[in-house]
């Protein structure tokens, strides 16, 4: 009898050994999931609908797989109607909730209500909500990948864990304060919800009333105000979150590791738990977006499938970059777990066994059960944004402590350079490294800009290097021959906005520096913005025009105007902060992770704020928004209250007067510039493959001998812009030869089937000399001239008004695109074709009026004679 006591207390002590095993387990501290105060359960809120049910059956799939602890209910909203033909009520453990898409009382539309209204009934109407201790919210589109754990998250009483939703941004302006009472508590989370039983019973029901109060506050949708780009008031639910938990004092810890959007990357060392698929993604040529699936019925269709994605296997060879394949492989699971779960599914509802396949195959395969076993956290993964404020005030003496290291250091590197100034050549070792990127298209018009810039970029003595971020769709991909151009990183384009169908070809700069920031490791401390339609002439550095972290450096664009008017009141918190600034960027790699994302998300926001693209504005004079990526690039700095160091001395358009004394280190050719009777405009070489035809070129331009030098100023300005179209020239040379393009002389004259002379001068004909002069000699020349020049002008000399120069851009962007200057021998010969053929008609028309005269007069003729006649015949009857 006593042995049987002992053997089950020893069977009580292994038991309770076991459960004490049970993920969440922490040093020191029993954790025994299920048990108080441990008990866990998961929500998620779906309607009645096909694209919830295959939503639902992914997830519960993963949450089975991830061995997720604690029970799963599904919040299920549907009206009367609706559940009369529902088939799918045992695909989740469910609570009915009554439907609230269109409001009792006010009759809106607004489904989203759903979410808020199903946990207010859920903590009300379910006993399950009576025991248990911690509660996760989930959305219906979500994978999970590994156990989500409140207490192991750094999930307390008082402190939620939440996912970051950064473009939450109504937290951060008037809407915030119109909302709550403690604005400053606003938290910009959603997604992702661990929490405190009590601290969901206290916030349930301002979650909803505070949904209802900003969807019913249509004055403030507006994409300035929510920073929802369709300005529907569809986000108003995620706000309701945000001002109900500010409401009741609720902070939270946020974390933007734990979930991940299939087709982003991950950050090196953290392990995502959980997956949202609420934006496409792809892999390859394959692709994914659960819109285009909205009504399907996938989970009632035996045997379907969504279609099957590329194999491991594929995504080896496609990408040799580890950090990508992996974001690939995360693209894989997602689809796979969906697909592997409507497999289980079919198979449970008595579907007939699929025909073999190797796709069905892969999902049953021990290879797909190894990469999708649950993950568990890393240490970076637990990492949460949210600094205390005791570590806050540590780190900002460390960061002092070493700003002050770091200035004696400069201050020292600054004698050794007065000592070195003789050296000509690379910058010396100590100096930061620094990367240039310009942004273009899959186009002739950028091909040829991108010619021009890389060749100008190895002549300057730019350190560092230069990279080409390439903004292209798949298709424009496939015919696209210009790969060789300049080191290229590829960007999906966003041309066509993924979400709102906008066309705006502009918002591909801010799109592509974000994505070479989240895909590309760089050493290099400061990065260098170029536009494709510049002329490098010098290098460009920090250390010269003093840049430094949190103090970038920009060129002056003062006809962005909005930075002194209610734009910028409406985009930003720091309207005084806002710089009229572009062209060149000079930041800090540190500043540009922070701010990359800002820059796109506010060039959304003012692209979507179509009340405000008047001139009165923006100063636009086309009323079209085409500027709205420079505001974001503005108020995006205003909002971190980054201020620039604006310098004059770095881009000069070409047609400007330059200062006596600068030397312009970029010039910036985006408007027309004349020599004489010669002219340039870059928007009528738009459509010009200048750089896949043999020998093709500019027309060349006025020799500089030939310039008047009676007007120092006049000289200066035509110098500079020889020395920009001639550098362009050179470029297109060097490629040709490059291409190995047979010799010129050896060509046949061209023939143009229409020729229509453009106001650009004709070239001579096309001779490529071997021994032309390169760019350091050229510069060198045009410096001296100009020197010569300057010295007849005084200084202090101004600049032609930017006003002036944008009305003479409107004038040129709506001439006629001219096609280059013909060949002048074709053109005499087609002229005398045309002399020719005129006079021809002349004599032509002459010939036969000639003819119908003289038969004329032979008609009148004979018909005298014939009257004659008769008279005769009459009388002498």
């Amino acid at each position: 009898m006593a042995m049987r006591k002992l053997l089950s207390l020893l069977g009580v002590v292994l038991a309770g050994l076991l459960m004490g095993g049970v993920a969440g387990q922490e040093p020191g501290r029993e954790v025994v999931a299920d048990t108080a105060p441990y008990r866990i359960h998961t929500l998620f809120s779906v309607e009645c609908q096909n694209y919830f049910d295959w939503e639902t059956v992914g997830l519960m799939h993963s949450f089975r797989k991830a061995k997720q602890p604690g029970p799963i209910t599904r919040l299920l909203s549907c009206t009367d109607e609706e559940k009369k033909d529902y088939k799918g009520m045992d695909l989740a453990p469910t609570l009915e909730v009554p439907s609230m898409s269109r409001h009792p009382k006010t009759g809106d539309w607004y489904p989203a209500i759903n979410k808020p209204a199903g946990v207010v009934h859920w903590l009300q109407h379910s006993k399950d909500a009576e025991n248990v201790d911690w509660v996760v919210i989930l959305d219906a589109d979500m994978i999970v990948r590994g156990p989500i754990l409140p207490w192991e998250l750094g999930a307390e009483k008082g402190k939620p864990v939440a996912a970051y939703y950064g473009y939450l941004v109504g937290c951060d302006n008037v809407l915030a304060k119109l909302h709550t009472k403690h604005p400053e508590l606003c938290d910009k989370v959603g997604g992702l919800l661990a929490m405190h039983i009590d601290d969901l019973r206290a916030l349930a029901p301002n979650w909803l009333s505070k949904t209802e109060e900003v969807r019913d506050d249509r004055d403030h949708w507006a994409t300035n105000y929510t920073g929802d780009i369709y300005g529907t008031g569809w986000i108003s639910e995620m706000y309701g979150y945000s001002f109900g938990a500010a409401e009741v004092g609720l902070r939270h810890k946020i974390t933007d590791n734990l979930m991940i959007y299939p087709g982003y990357t991950p950050r090196e060392d953290v392990e995502p738990i959980l997956m949202h698929y609420g934006l496409p993604f792809s892999v390859g040529n394959w692709s994914f977006s659960k819109l285009e699936h909205h009504d399907d019925n996938i989970v009632y269709d035996c045997g379907r499938l969504f279609p099957e994605p590329p194999y491991p296997r594929e995504v080896n060879e496609m990408e040799k970059d580890p950090n990508k394949r992996r974001a690939l492989y995360l693209n894989l699971e997602c689809i796979n777990t969906i697909n592997e779960g409507l497999l289980l599914h079919h198979a449970a509802h008595g579907c007939p066994k699929p025909k073999w396949s190797k796709y069905l195959s892969f999902l049953k395969s021990k290879r797909f059960a190894e990469l999708t076993q649950p993950k568990q956290l890393t240490p970076k993964s637990r990492e949460m944004m949210e600094v205390e404020e005791e570590k806050k005030q540590d780190v900002v003496e460390k960061k002092q402590d070493v700003v002050e290291k770091k200035q004696d250091v400069v201050e020292k590197k600054q004698e050794v350079v007065k000592k070195k100034q003789d050296v000509v050549g690379e910058p010396e070792k100590w100096h930061p490294k620094i990367h240039t990127l310009f942004s273009t298209e899959c186009t002739p018009y950028f091909d040829w800009q991108t010619v021009g810039l890389v060749h100008s970029f190895h002549q300057s003595g730019q350190p560092g290097e230069i990279t080409r971020l390439l903004s292209c769709t798949d298709e424009d991909l496939k015919e696209y021959k210009g790969h060789d151009l300049a080191p290229t990183h590829y960007v999906p384009s966003m041309s066509r906005h993924p979400l709102t169908g906008d066309w705006y070809p502009a918002i591909n700069k801010p799109a592509a520096v974000l994505h070479w920031v989240n895909h590309v490791k760089t050493d290099a401390e400061y990065i260098v913005i170029l536009d494709a339609d510049m002329i490098m002439r010098g290098p460009i550095t920090p250390w010269e025009f003093n840049a430094a972290k949190g103090k970038p450096v920009s060129t002056p664009y003062d006809y962005l105007i909005g930075c002194d008017n209610e734009l910028a009141r409406a985009h930003t918190r720091n309207p005084g902060s806002c710089d009229k600034v572009g062209g060149v960027i000079i930041m800090h790699i540190r500043d540009l992770k922070r701010f990359a994302l800002l820059w796109l998300h506010k060039t959304e926001e003012v692209r979507a704020d179509m009340g405000h693209w008047a001139k009165i504005f923006t100063g636009d004079i086309y009323e079209s928004g085409w500027i709205s990526e420079m505001y974001g690039y503005s108020f995006a700095a205003a909002e971190m209250n980054m201020r620039h160091v604006i310098s004059n001395e770095i881009l000069i358009y070409p047609g400007y007067v330059p200062v006596p004394g600068v030397n312009y280190r970029v010039f910036h050719y985006g408007l027309e510039f004349r020599v004489g009777n010669w002219s340039f405009d870059k928007a009528k070489w738009r459509h010009m493959d200048v750089v896949n035809k043999c020998w093709e070129k500019f027309p060349e331009p006025p020799n500089s001998s030939t310039l008047d030098r009676s007007n120092g100023e006049t000289l200066s300005r035509d110098l500079l812009s020889l020395e920009c179209i001639n550098t362009l020239n050179e470029a297109l040379n060097l490629h040709h030869e490059r291409k190995k393009c047979p010799d010129p002389n050896s060509l046949p004259p061209p023939v143009r089937k229409a020729p229509n002379p453009p106001s650009l001068s004709p070239p001579p004909p096309r001779k490529i000399p071997n021994d032309r002069p390169l760019l350091p000699r050229l510069k060198r020349e045009t410096e001296r001239e100009i020197i010569s020049a300057s010295k007849k002008i005084g200084e202090n000399d101004e600049i032609d008004n930017n006003v002036e120069h944008l009305s003479e851009m409107k004038n040129n962007e709506s001439e006629e695109l001219a096609p280059p200057a013909e060949n002048s021998q074709a053109f005499s010969s087609m002229r005398f074709w045309i002399i020719g053929l005129w006079a021809f008609s002349i004599v032509g028309f002459v010939a036969v009026m000639a003819m119908m005269i003289c038969r004329r007069k032979g008609l009148r003729k004979r018909g005298k004679g014939y009257k004659t006649k008769r008279r005769t015949s009459y009388s002498e009857s």
